[in-house]
């Protein structure tokens, strides 16, 4: 991902839904939530946050931008905060509470959540890392393969410490190879790497058109893609020097945020969010696993992730650790980067 200091303002994309209209700053309105969210739910949003509304009232419009840049706009807002629901990948979400820009909220329901959740922060829609890979590259089989120089210039993930899935990329390759063994395979990987990237999202197309013919992604934005935009890339999951694919569990996660102009709507939107009626929907319309552990979906959709991540074993980290070292394993990649 790009300097956030240089790109923020060109990579955040504002979009209104239920009909509302805005200008990236939240409205004092109690009529009205703005999301902060990381890209990649939009589907699933807009068909949710139009029932909310005609349930409530209350109209929702979003700030949609990469992880990272979602927790730096809030930062750069703390003395005048506008976000009141925020939607962002770990380690970013805990990043965000550790710098106290979200507050505590018992979303109702959260007791059925087993994945990732904490005093101000809950997952909504659970999703792993992956790659894509144009049909001009076949699957790349292992994580050597994609070494192979035919991937010069055509090869291309979104910066650790910037973009959540490419700090997933970094965490699991240390899971792999442990922390000098990825950052020597990503010295080598650079080779190939067209280099930073703004946006995971931005990505698919890229591959789809066959600029580029790998990069790295997650299951429910590719799959998405796939089914909606016809895209013409398939999923894989690189296996390790042990011949095992393995994965990392990474869901977007939502808080309140901190000083939210209006905390009450937010609250109703993250609590209709998390309510069973709400989460049956996240398969059949954006190919998400539901957060919530009574909730059992079986659409055509559901049974696509299913297949896709069929014998691919699924790591959970530890996140409270991954940010305590953050700083320091990002200074470490940018260095062995250049």
């Amino acid at each position: 991902m790009k300097a956030l200091t240089t790109l923020l303002a060109a990579t955040l994309l504002l979009t209104a839904t239920a009909a509302c209209g805005g200008t990236g700053v939240a409205s004092t309105n109690e009529k009205t939530v703005t999301v902060y969210t990381a890209d990649g739910l939009a589907d699933w949003y807009k068909t949710r946050f139009d029932a909310f509304t005609q349930k409530t009232g209350i109209k929702v419009q979003t700030v949609e931008a990469g992880s990272g840049e979602v927790v730096s706009r809030l930062q750069k807002e703390k003395s005048n905060p506008q976000a009141d629901v925020v939607v962002t990948l770990p380690p970013f979400i805990q990043k965000a509470s550790a710098d106290g820009l979200l507050q505590k909220y018992d979303v109702p329901g959260s007791d059925h959540v087993k994945g990732v959740k904490g005093d101000d922060y809950v997952t909504v829609v659970d999703n792993y890392l992956c790659f894509i890979a144009n049909q001009q590259a076949g699957t790349p089989k292992s994580y050597d393969d994609l070494l192979d120089p035919k991937f010069k210039g055509k090869l291309q993930y979104s910066t650790p410490g910037q973009a959540g899935d490419g700090t997933a990329v970094l965490l699991l390759l240390q899971h792999l190879l442990g922390k000098q063994g990825a950052l020597d395979y990503l010295k080598k990987l650079e080779a190939n790497n067209v280099g930073p990237s703004a946006s995971t999202g931005k990505l698919q197309p890229k591959v789809s058109k066959g600029e580029l013919l790998v990069a790295n992604g997650d299951v429910q934005m590719n799959a998405a893609s796939i089914a909606n935009d016809k895209s013409a890339f398939s999923i894989f999951f690189p296996a390790g020097t042990d011949g095992k694919q393995t994965t990392l569990a990474l869901p977007y996660v939502m808080g309140l945020g901190a000083g939210a102009p209006n905390a009450d709507g937010g609250k109703q939107l993250m609590e209709y969010l998390l309510s069973t009626d709400a989460q049956q929907t996240i398969s059949k319309d954006a190919f998400g696993v539901p957060a919530r552990d009574d909730v059992k979906p079986t659409d055509a959709n559901f049974q696509t992730v299913e297949k896709v991540t069929n014998g691919v074993e699924v790591w959970q980290p530890d996140w409270s650790a991954v940010l305590t070292g953050l700083d320091a394993d990002v200074a470490a990649y940018m260095k062995a980067v250049g």
